[in-house]
């Protein structure tokens, strides 16, 4: 974790969980990591807490419990566009997230199915979700075995930073 945490921010300030997702050792799927690592440079608003989930999607689960105003989801994103290609995705509505809650399993708790638990577990503790939740994808080269990101998603990391970066000011003032 890197931040203040949501109850250091000032009252009527959005906060925003921002968490870098993948696993380093399968090439781009380091993606999250790495961009959540270069967002530790930056100077953001004080209502925003950086998380490297990395693999720990129960960890995610857990986190997302702690009353976020906004999530945003950094992760590789294959939809088919060139290796590189930045997406912004707003997946705040429950049935963009699934409406069938996935089993719960630790072991296979990626970011889709944390998000399709959501409601389930805000329901069962009395947490409020998230009011927005926001994936910065990039679509994949290579999800081979292997440390290091391929030069098309190394290459869109700074633009990346940038985008997580101009969502969390915004967000910040919302």
């Amino acid at each position: 974790m890197n931040g203040p945490g949501p109850e250091a921010a000032t009252p009527g300030t959005a906060r925003t969980l921002v968490a870098g997702v993948g696993n380093i050792f399968l090439g781009d799927d380091g993606f999250g990591v790495e961009t959540l690592r270069r967002l530790t440079r930056e100077e953001l608003p004080v209502s925003v807490e950086l998380a490297d989930v990395g693999v720990r999607g129960v960890h995610l689960a857990y986190e997302l419990l702690e009353g976020w105003d906004t999530l945003v989801l950094v992760d590789v994103t294959a939809r088919g566009g060139a290796p590189g290609t930045l997406y912004l995705i707003d997946a705040s509505a429950a049935d963009e997230r699934g409406t069938e809650p996935a089993p719960l399993d630790g072991h296979r708790m990626t970011p889709d199915a944390v998000l399709a638990l959501l409601d389930t577990l805000c329901a069962g503790t009395g947490a409020a979700p998230p009011r927005r939740i926001l994936v910065v994808g990039c679509e994949p080269a290579c999800l081979d075995e292997g440390i290091g990101l391929s030069p098309q998603v190394a290459a869109a990391v700074p633009e990346a930073v940038r985008m997580v970066t101009e969502l969390v000011r915004q967000e910040a003032v919302v």
